[in-house]
């Protein structure tokens, strides 16, 4: 158990610590992640991806210089007319970084975008959206409403799939 005091002393920028402890309480224990370090380290997890637990969904929101440097193999340089296109799209920027992988479609068919990471630590590309809706709602519906990865306690749930997952715990 964690109270709202311990995760406001952990993550001291989190908005509403008195609701994510409570979600916590609620759902570790489900999913057998109830010992002081597994939940130690699933929280510091999650607030690192999250910035103590306040964003759920990714920030593309990137200038050219700084596509560049976060997404080299996409972005070669400042003189690439191309990037003036990308600069602060982050629509665009998602289509482009994640195209052709993770289960994505190609550039133009959009699931960059709408597969971007959502959820407490991120889940990102329709594989693992198709992947996480099976283990949370035994169907496809995460892959036909990503935006439901951005209700707490659902992105508190792909955490823990994705923790689950890759046996983190």
């Amino acid at each position: 158990m964690i109270t709202k005091d311990q995760l406001r002393q952990c993550m001291p920028n989190c908005k509403d610590p008195e609701m994510w402890a409570n979600l916590l309480n609620i759902h570790m224990p489900s999913y057998k992640l109830d010992n002081k370090e597994q939940l130690a380290r699933f929280i510091a997890q999650c607030g690192h991806e999250s910035g103590d637990f306040n964003i759920l969904q990714e920030k593309l929101n990137y200038s050219s210089e700084r596509l560049i440097t976060v997404f080299p193999k996409y972005f070669k340089n400042l003189m690439d007319t191309e990037i003036v296109k990308y600069s602060r799209n982050q629509e665009k920027i998602a289509n482009r970084v994640y195209a052709s992988r993770m289960g994505n479609g190609n550039e133009q068919s959009g699931d960059g975008w709408k597969y971007k990471g959502r959820g407490l630590i991120q889940t990102t590309g329709k594989e693992n959206y198709s992947k996480c809706s099976q283990f949370l709602f035994k169907d496809d519906t995460l892959v036909k409403n990503p935006d439901l990865l951005i209700q707490p306690e659902n992105a508190l749930l792909s955490a823990i799939w994705f923790w689950k997952s890759r046996a983190l715990g």
